[in-house]
């Protein structure tokens, strides 16, 4: 794009009043679409005017334009710190189809490639750089970078920032510099997850200032959240993979031999699914990253190792085989799924032995003790979200300070749990704790209650308390279930420390005192296999639109293959099925169509049109209004 005309700089920054630019005028020749959506207008607007920014917006919300539209109208280069080189490598392949001079220089990039790259970055011939911290804080790229011309500097996957984030990385922190080595350009820090502490911490760190931050909510409506305690992991996965073939997913699982246990067997299952983790050599993951990148219909199985270089859009589902670490890695996992803004889902599986796992991690872990308590407290809440009988949306959003109605779409909304009167088995629970001495874990608290002997009972004369037998009216598991529910009420504290001894909080006792009304939920028992209907793109258009829609995939894939790239930075699924929808018959009526820039339009423009007439023309239909 044709950058505003600027005189040399000095080696202070010392720009003249940039060229005003409209912002829509970008939105709509280089990305082709329409107009802004929710804040970006108001944060655009704020960044070119030469201040700081921190921005915290969903997944999908379009982040990305904030800094990218800004870079295009503010003299000089923007200079874009990203975590991953793979994340960097899509977004500037998806740039520069739209016609953006984009590069990253990272360590794949050697000799006279980055020689020349460099020579770009000193005449100012880039509108957008990309490069890791590490890079970037290396003294040889400050000091090369402090002559060039910068429009702004943006600090995307923000929270890595903080050390109480759940993607913490050291190397974030460094970038606390910048404020010295750049004065006069503006920051603008970028992240969808990021809970009130987090995001306290980010606008301290980078000085960006309070007075700077734009908090766009949480809610991603498009995503259906669902969660499960295991019974049969391969069973409840394969019940939820089975309506979804053909489309692209991804599957988390807490451990490296996992992943390629469920990658075998969903493949033996007739799925496609490919393993990824950090056990494997490098060369196999990136193999695997590229062609879930590259390929339609194909479900990754990873650690969460996968996941933060990936700006692929048509990610249809997320399913967690384990429990998560908290609900701010729940939230960016699953926010992974549906960017492109079409209908998503998820599902979250959990049982003890996750559980167990995961408060063992932490106490385990060398991190100080209040980092520590900190991480518990974010499993608790995480464990509060699973056993939740509200809506789930509600539960997660609540977590980050936002809120909203019931949903309707989520499993809770679709399929209330059935729910009692917990008011009973709760004191039952409680004072059972308590007369065992708030110091035994669950295994034999709820042995006590269903009036099992054994030498460890009988040795602590356990069988002659007056709750010895009491709890018989509930089996094992559902007795398991109760105690994860209290534990997420918060009448019951978990000694990770004490091997997981179970005591009675504040919060507890007063339940005790009180009598309050409490009410649990009922242990769900395996289904039969659950019909789901498709809610991919197609699932939005008439039934007569899905022929069109699948040949201009079709199309789309052959064009990328021939150039290299992931089918979707050349266009997203919602610009094809907007296509299918409308029938554009000329350039005119293409341009109208959201995601179709200028660039995208004359390079592609033709070869969409012919797919749209050639099918109609076999059809033979008329050209719709």
């Amino acid at each position: 794009m044709q950058k505003p005309v600027i005189r040399e700089q000095s080696s202070s920054v010392d720009l003249c009043p940039p060229v005003q630019v409209d912002p829509l005028s970008i939105l709509k020749t280089v990305f082709g679409y329409p107009a802004f959506r929710g804040r970006q207008r108001e944060i655009i607007d704020h960044v070119i005017a030469g201040n700081h920014a921190f921005v915290l917006m969903p997944t999908g919300g379009g982040k990305s334009l904030c800094y990218q539209i800004p870079a295009l109208a503010r003299p000089g280069i923007g200079l874009v710190i990203s975590p991953l080189i793979a994340l960097m490598e899509d977004q500037v392949a998806a740039l520069r189809q739209a016609g953006v001079k984009a590069a990253a220089l990272n360590s794949r990039l050697w000799g006279a490639e980055k020689d020349l790259l460099w020579r770009d970055i000193e005449q100012s011939e880039l509108d957008l750089l990309y490069m890791a911290p590490e890079t970037l804080l290396k003294p040889e790229t400050l000091d090369r970078l402090t002559s060039a011309q910068l429009s702004l500097i943006a600090i995307d996957e923000a929270h890595c920032v903080s050390q109480w984030g759940h993607d913490f990385r050291p190397e974030y922190r460094a970038l606390s510099c910048l404020a010295d080595r750049f004065p006069g350009v503006p920051r603008i820090a970028l992240t969808a997850t990021a809970d009130a502490p987090t995001r306290a911490e980010i606008v301290e760190h980078l000085n960006i200032g309070v007075e700077n931050s734009f908090v766009s909510g949480f809610d991603r409506p498009n995503i259906r959240y669902g969660a499960a305690e295991k019974t049969s992991t391969t069973q409840q996965m394969l019940r939820f993979l089975e309506p979804r073939r053909g489309e692209s997913g991804i599957v988390y699982c807490l451990s490296k031999r996992k992943t390629e246990d469920v990658a075998a067997t969903l493949n033996a299952h007739g799925l496609t699914a490919l393993p990824y983790h950090a056990g494997m050599e490098m060369k196999a993951r990136e193999a695997n990253q590229r062609r879930f990148q590259h390929e339609q219909g194909l479900i990754m199985v990873a650690t969460i190792a996968f996941g933060m270089g990936i700006d692929k859009p048509d990610v249809r589902f997320v399913l967690h085989a384990d429990l998560p670490g908290s609900i701010e890695a729940f939230y960016q996992e699953t926010g992974r799924a549906g960017r492109d803004g079409l209908p998503a889902e998820t599902l979250m599986l959990y049982g003890a032995e996750d559980i167990a796992l995961r408060r063992r991690f932490i106490d385990e872990s060398d991190a100080p003790d209040a980092r520590k308590r900190t991480e518990r407290r974010k499993l608790d809440a995480l464990l509060g979200f699973a056993e939740s009988c509200q809506c789930r949306r509600q539960v997660l959003l609540r977590y980050f300070g936002d809120d909203c109605d019931a949903c309707g779409n989520c499993d809770v909304c679709l399929d209330p749990p059935e729910t009692f009167d917990g008011s009973i088995a709760a004191q039952k629970l409680l004072s059972c704790i308590y007369r065992t001495g708030e110091r035994f874990g669950q295994a034999h608290v709820v042995s006590v209650l269903l009036g099992e002997l054994d030498e460890r009972i009988e040795r602590l004369d356990h069988d002659k308390l007056s709750t010895f037998g009491i709890g018989k009216e509930h089996d094992r598991n559902a007795w398991r279930s109760i105690v994860r529910q209290l534990v997420a009420h918060g009448l019951i504290t978990v000694d990770v420390a004490g091997h997981g001894g179970l005591s009675i909080s504040p919060q507890g006792r007063q339940f005790l005192r009180e009598k309050t009304p409490l009410s649990l939920r009922v242990l769900k028992k395996a289904k039969p296999d659950r019909k789901s209907a498709r809610r991919d793109a197609t699932g939005a258009l008439p039934a007569a639109d899905h022929g069109l829609f699948e040949k201009l995939r079709a199309k789309r894939l052959e064009l990328a293959r021939s150039q290299n790239v992931p089918p979707y930075v050349i266009f997203h699924d919602k610009t094809l099925a907007e296509m299918a929808a409308r029938r554009p018959r000329s350039m005119a009526d293409l341009g109208a169509i959201p995601g179709v820039g200028e660039a995208k339009r004359a390079r592609y423009g033709q070869a969409f049109l012919e797919v749209v007439n050639g099918h109609d023309a076999r059809l033979g239909e008329a050209p719709r209004a």
